[in-house]
């Protein structure tokens, strides 16, 4: 089944994101090589593609597992999470209705 990984960021986290995000970005090439990725991105801080020093808000992750446990247990090992950026972490289960 899908799911919904919405991490939310810590304010003023950019440098520890950025410090994680190697090793944050390696978990989700390793997630779309096994064709269970469905998208994943940031949520700039601010209406911009590039925020700079405002930098982000999170990040939303739809990747297919087993069960919402093995998603909870995926996103409980993130490196974000371990470096502090992420403040929470929401999974949920998803449907795609379109497109």
């Amino acid at each position: 089944m899908w799911y919904v990984i919405i991490g939310t960021d810590h304010p003023g986290s950019l440098d520890a994101r950025k410090a994680a995000r190697p090793a944050h970005i390696a978990r989700l090439e390793a997630l779309r090589d096994a064709g269970r990725l469905r998208l994943a991105g940031p949520f700039p801080a601010i209406d911009a593609e590039d925020p700079g020093p405002a930098g982000f808000s999170g990040s939303l992750i739809v990747a297919e597992f087993e069960s919402i446990e093995g998603a909870r247990a995926w996103a409980d090992a993130d490196p974000y999470l371990a470096a502090g950026v992420y403040a929470r972490v929401e999974v949920k289960p998803f449907r795609q209705a379109l497109p």
